[in-house]
């Protein structure tokens, strides 16, 4: 019986792994294209796993890891398409809460009691810890809601930007109930993934200081940098210190009518809820698992989407 070989990547956990990433991030730098960037160096990284540097480079090896080991693989595993389905669905209830005018009505609120650039900014801070089902849905919302608010007190689009950017990332990957939890539990095989994301909380240094840093830097009016120069020209009337003004008409989008703050409130409070109800489900809490039992050992990809999916409904 002739003995199968079975191929195998040289360059697999060598210095060369370092390279498809590093290019991209790279690219991503220089050219302000991040997909464009992404897909160069997943076809290096392709490349690489044909053994691109040695005798036996195969291109059929490369051209079937980057399509059927990557995209067809990925697409083809159900914890992937459920996290898939969930920000789907994200993206649909953000869409909603804007038409139902439930954005608008609660920006309109927080302007009538916010009286300080200030408090703009910590009332910006505070909605994106709130909203830390996912980071997307985080920024989409945080900034449709909080822009008209910053304007009227003229806080720089640039601290706009960094305020929900730097809030929605660190906030969601230490929220046991996000789609950043999903994706890292997924991550770790043969053990109990969630139980792990708990207790790596504390040790998540990035996103702890992220958050603390960003709170001081607006408390104490610590600007610097470029930072410092877009602030003092926003305190001035100009908010974008560009001479393009590449964001002058952005709050176009936002829809104005007989919306009320509720119509945004309820639509996350719904989300929050169910999610976290989809989590114990997914963990056989009703069937008698221990409350914490159940959320360690839950699939966060089927509650997320089953959560997700009823919260769409209700709302």
């Amino acid at each position: 019986m002739e003995e199968v070989i079975q191929y195998v990547p040289n360059l697999y956990a060598t210095f060369w792994a370092l390279i498809p990433p590093l290019v991209a991030i790279i690219l991503a730098l220089i050219t302000k294209e991040v997909y464009s960037s992404l897909f160069v160096g997943i076809v290096i990284g392709g490349l690489f796993y044909g053994n691109i540097f040695q005798s036996g480079f195969s291109f059929e090896k490369s051209v079937l890891h980057i399509f059927e080991d990557g995209l067809v693989g990925v697409l083809s595993d159900p914890y992937n398409v459920g996290i898939l389905v969930f920000l789907v669905v994200l993206g649909i209830m953000v869409c909603m809460m804007n038409k139902a005018g439930g954005s608008a009505a609660f920006g309109e609120w927080a302007g009538r009691h916010i009286k300080t650039r200030v408090g703009a900014q910590l009332v910006t801070v505070l909605l994106g810890i709130l909203i830390f089902i996912d980071d997307y849905f985080n920024c989409l919302t945080v900034g449709s809601v909080m822009r008209p608010v910053t304007d009227k007190h003229n806080v720089s689009r640039a601290k706009l930007a960094y305020l929900i950017d730097a809030t929605a990332a660190p906030i969601c990957i230490i929220a046991p109930i996000s789609s950043w939890a999903a994706a890292v539990t997924g991550f770790v095989e043969g053990e109990d993934g969630f139980g792990i994301f708990i207790k790596a909380i504390p040790y998540n240094y990035y996103a702890l200081f992220t958050i603390a840093a960003m709170i001081l830097i607006v408390a104490l009016k610590v600007d610097f940098g470029s930072m410092a120069v877009h602030e003092a020209n926003a305190a001035k009337g100009d908010l974008y210190t560009t001479p393009d003004r590449p964001y002058a008409n952005a709050t176009e989008d936002v829809i104005k009518g007989r919306g009320r703050v509720l119509d945004l409130l309820f639509p996350i409070i719904t989300l929050i809820v169910c999610c976290i109800i989809g989590m114990l489900y997914s963990g056989d809490f009703f069937k008698g698992v221990g409350f914490v039992d159940a959320f360690s050992g839950s699939d966060a990809s089927v509650g997320l989407m089953l959560g997700s999916f009823f919260a769409l409904i209700i709302t």
